[in-house]
């Protein structure tokens, strides 16, 4: 992913990618038995959250057009420290990081996919900066 500019032309660390936007982040994780990619709305308040949450539900539409997809929306569940956070995410199952086999499929399925993040992200960033 190294050599291939964001949607403005520039470098960009596409593995911790930023969002610029706090309590904002696109995760990118490569597990033992799947692989997923998604926005996680991580804010404390979580009335402010639920606000990120149907923010973005709004640009849903323009999200999944851009994807070729639909993907899951959870608002506020569990993460794995016990914190309410709300994703929206697509999961790719059965896929182990620890098995090279597996590598060539969890790549196709994560690197168009935030490629078109950083897309979708470039046109609706203004409003949810303020």
């Amino acid at each position: 992913m190294k050599p291939i500019p964001n949607s403005e032309g520039r470098r960009i660390n596409w593995t911790n990618y930023k969002t610029g936007v706090r309590d904002i982040y696109f995760r990118m994780k490569a597990e033992n038995d799947f692989a997923s990619i998604g926005i996680e709305l991580s804010h404390s308040d979580e009335e402010l959250q639920e606000l990120f949450f149907d923010q973005f539900g709004q640009f849903r539409k323009m999200l999944e057009s851009i994807l070729g997809e639909e993907w899951d929306w959870k608002l506020q569940q569990a993460n794995e420290f016990g914190k309410p956070v709300s994703r929206i995410e697509k999961i790719l199952p059965d896929v182990n990081v620890m098995d090279s086999e597996d590598w060539p499929e969890i790549i196709s399925f994560l690197k168009p996919r935030i490629i078109a993040f950083d897309e979708f992200w470039e046109n609706v960033k203004p409003g949810f900066e303020s």
